[in-house]
């Protein structure tokens, strides 16, 4: 019987991409992000992740992360960004893996987003958990609002009303910081193969945040436990362009946030 090889252990966690070059295959900017993240048992994600990755943990911990931030100006190759298509609030359930050959990535359980296009696309070509939803991005001075009520295709009763003051910038990210933001690549599967897809952008500008107000269940639609108290971290960041080049030949995937 043959042998699987060994898994590598985990790539270090770096605040800068370890991918660089190659062909850009999309780009697009992530603005004005709120990071909320809840502690979850490995045992809870590992059935959620993609064939050929198991979670990703740090002392033996790993995460779930409800990311509510603005797409803006999605554009192919190196065309220039559609203004309105391209262009729209997303909320996403993510989680935190790493596959055989060691790269760190996260995976999707839902991508909330407020054009019905994109989430079309998405779902019919990639098979990505995207789900039509009436989304609202508000900010009044250090205080962003942000609102989703899931339509299509359901739960309809998925929904997530956050909001969160701004406060000091970040000048050294702790360890657990690092690991939920420095992650330069996604895992999923497609046509039931393993994908990865490899993403560069400039090092994140983060803030430390307070969550005033958080109503959510979309971490529950996603087929994760219910969060249970406040979350370990909050950060915000006004946001970074990013590039997504084309993979190597033996992987592939198509990406967000």
């Amino acid at each position: 019987m043959t042998q699987r090889p060994p898994e590598a252990p985990p790539e270090p966690v770096t605040a800068e991409p370890p991918h660089t070059g190659g062909r850009a295959l999309l780009t697009q900017s992530w603005l004005d992000l709120a990071f909320l993240h809840w502690a979850a048992d490995p045992a809870d994600v590992a059935p959620l992740l993609p064939p050929g990755t198991r979670p990703d943990t740090l002392d033996g911990v790993t995460y779930v992360g409800l990311v509510a931030f603005r797409m803006h100006r999605v554009g192919w190759f190196r065309l220039p960004g559609i203004p309105y298509l391209g262009a729209f609030p997303e909320t996403n359930v993510r989680l935190y893996s790493v596959d055989a050959r060691g790269r760190r990535g996260v995976v999707f359980r839902s991508l909330d987003a407020s054009r019905l296009l994109p989430v079309v696309v998405g779902r019919a070509a990639f098979r990505l958990p995207y789900v039509w939803s009436r989304m609202e991005i508000r900010r009044d001075g250090a205080t962003v609002s942000y609102t989703s009520r899931r339509r299509w295709p359901g739960p309809r009763d998925a929904r997530s009303d956050l909001i969160v003051r701004r406060g000091e910038p970040v000048e050294e990210p702790t360890e657990l910081e690092h690991f939920l933001t420095a992650r330069w690549g996604m895992h999923t599967a497609f046509l039931g193969r393993a994908r990865y897809l490899p993403n560069s952008h400039p090092r994140w500008p983060l803030h430390r945040a307070e969550l005033l107000h958080c109503d959510e269940n979309l971490i529950r639609a996603a087929g994760l436990p219910a969060p249970t108290g406040d979350p370990v971290s909050v950060l915000y960041s006004p946001g970074v362009p990013v590039t997504f080049t084309r993979a190597p030949r033996t992987t592939g995937g198509i990406p967000t946030p």
